[in-house]
């Protein structure tokens, strides 16, 4: 083992390695350094690990050190010491220093600093100061280095729980997306990657009937039978609440992702114990293949995407990049729409409702319409559902029914006595759920200074299924502003006879999906012949929507339909043409 050198000995930098020779010359030209002085007390006395250094004869000398310097470099060495320089000078702060002595003015002063290995391995922030040349004109500087390890651990322990979940131990949806980006700087030949994105489904039921600690029990006891469904490689991370997510990789594509989607349910097939019960838990499983030009945050959403899918399937779905589109393209339409409804660019159409056995037109259903400046025309059919989903539904409601019953009074304004006419304005489940449409139905006839019976508003079946009793009061509060109700799409959604018969109903709608078949099928006669005996016997009217001609309005007033709407008699109208329509149609209303 080679003795450590002493401090204020010459040392050369080679190479091969440190040359521990000591150099009769010693320092020369430093001032008030003593080469003699083994312990250089000035160097001694500076509150940092510290070294001289000059550059004679195109190599690096170490000039002199103090204490705290050699026991930095020791702390960092092993047992025998040995390269105890080597591990300083011939490496990156050698080079560091290097650089400073040939070119001060520009070379960098500062330099983050690691020497040793792990375990040992200590982190230093060194810094450089030029000093006077040596008595022969050399280059010289001082070089101060302070060890920050202390603060440097303490960093990377707060990062290591930053990227941990302290509930379960699992990394957490930070580190997990850094793994998946590191696939990129790391590729494995011939290996592919995907990710599992697994929602525990009805979770909150647990958090809500059994408490939050039997939650809790529940994801770890989860997430360690998710690990025991992972091959060698795999990566388990706890990526939200109830959500977990895997990166597997991939020697066969998509086939192992669904096989391990299949180990993640056999698992689950047998149930989780808390406290006395036993509950089955079930999950909804997306899968995002790894492609080279996706980002880990954007593939995991992709996996998320899936997740929604997989939900409404029942079974594990794989990522489609067309689904994806559409799901941008309705969160387009929601911003749009949202702006559309503040700047009132939308347009309420009318659709006549026609007396099938005297012609006469008795009332108009009002439809929202929205041509869009750069889309064209959006149907109802794409943006009511949008508009349900993120609740403008309410807005885009309280708009129509304040535009309806305005264009009722600018139509009786220009007729001595009003119209003997109602408009249909259609009613969402979520609005009944959510708005105070009594209060707001009745504001809006007051201001307009129309009469309740003027107004009919529909709504469908899911309206009275979410909260019947809710809906009873809705119901009994517009019946006493005088307004009829209208029961839309009526055979399509999980009718119930209790209901109908409890709540006020005025008017059954009988779905198109049966009428436009009637001439062609016996089946949808008999649902629609079933449905106005219904109504007779509860005292409810009947209308008929999608009478595309006049066979199926024959028909239909045969089998006692009181009313129809449909392409026959005529399209959604702009207002004047509807005006227009309905006195064409009723000769003895004459106009004021």
């Amino acid at each position: 083992m080679r003795a450590p050198m002493k401090a204020g000995a010459e040392r050369t930098v080679t190479p091969e390695g440190v040359d521990v020779s000591p150099r009769n010359a010693g320092v020369v030209g430093v001032p008030d350094i003593d080469p003699s002085d083994d312990h250089l007390p000035l160097l001694n006395a500076l509150p940092m690990a510290a070294s001289i250094y000059s550059w004679k004869n195109d190599k690096l000398w170490v000039c002199g050190f103090n204490d705290a310097f050699l026991a930095l470099l020791r702390s960092a060495a092993d047992d025998d010491c040995k390269n105890l320089y080597a591990h300083h000078a011939n490496g990156e702060a050698g080079a560091f220093v290097a650089n400073f002595l040939h070119d001060p003015a520009t070379a960098p002063t500062d330099l983050d600093y690691e020497v040793g290995e792990t375990p040992q391995k200590r982190y230093c922030k060194l810094k450089l100061a030029p000093l006077l040349p040596d008595g022969e004109g050399h280059a010289r500087c001082l070089l101060s280095a302070v060890d920050v390890t202390a603060e440097v651990k303490a960093e990377q322990n707060l990062r290591a729980e930053m990227l941990r979940d302290s509930l379960t131990g699992l990394p957490n949806r930070l580190r997990f997306t850094e793994t998946i980006e590191a696939l990129d700087e790391t590729p494995a030949r011939g290996i592919d990657h995907a990710v599992l994105a697994i929602d525990i489904l009805r979770f909150s039921r647990i958090n809500e009937s059994m408490g939050s600690l039997a939650g809790d029990e529940l994801l770890i006891t989860f997430a360690r039978r998710l690990m025991s469904a992972l091959r060698s490689g795999d990566m388990l991370a706890r990526t939200g609440g109830n959500e977990f997510g895997i990166l597997v990789s991939l020697r066969r594509g998509v086939q192992d992702a669904m096989a391990a989607a299949a180990r993640i349910h056999d698992l689950l097939s047998t149930p989780f114990k808390l406290s006395e019960l036993e509950i089955k838990v079930d999950c909804a499983i997306g899968i995002a293949l790894k492609s080279g030009d996706v980002e880990a945050e954007e593939l995991f959403r992709n996996a998320q995407f899936a997740v929604k899918q997989a939900k409404a399937s029942g079974k594990p779905e794989v990522y489609a990049p067309s689904e994806a589109r559409e799901a941008r393209r309705r969160f387009s339409i929601e911003t749009e729409l949202r702006r559309a409804i503040d700047n009132e660019e939308l347009e309420l159409a009318y659709q006549p409702l026609v007396d099938l056995r005297s012609g006469a037109v008795t009332g108009f259903e009002a439809l929202a319409r929205w041509t869009h400046e750069d889309r064209g025309r959006i149907g109802p059919t794409e943006f009511i559902p949008v508009a349900e989903e993120s609740g403008l539904i309410l807005d885009l409601g309280r708009w129509a029914l304040d535009r309806a019953i305005a264009t009722i009074a600018a139509w009786d304004r220009q007729n001595e006595g009003g119209l003997p006419f109602y408009v249909a304005v259609n009613l969402s489940a979520i609005q009944i759920a959510r708005d105070d449409v009594v209060t707001c139905v009745g504001e809006t006839l007051r201001h307009h200074g129309v009469s309740g019976d003027r107004l009919t508003l529909e709504l469908t079946e899911s309206a009275i299924v979410q909260d019947p009793g809710r809906a009873m009061r809705v119901f009994e509060g517009l019946k006493g502003l005088g307004a009829s109700l209208s029961m839309d799409d009526f055979g399509t959604g999980y009718s119930s006879l209790a209901y109908l018969q409890k709540l006020p109903i005025d008017v059954l709608k009988i779905d198109k999906s049966f009428v436009r078949q009637m001439l062609d099928d016996s089946d949808s006669v008999s649902i629609v012949r079933a449905i106005l005996s219904l109504a007779e016997a509860l005292g409810m009217a009947t209308t008929a929507e999608g009478i595309e001609g006049a066979p199926l309005a024959t028909t239909l007033a045969a089998l006692g339909c009181r009313t129809g709407q449909g392409y026959h008699f005529a399209r959604p109208l702009a207002p004047d043409d509807a005006l227009q329509f309905f006195r064409e149609a009723n000769p003895t209303i004459t106009k004021n």
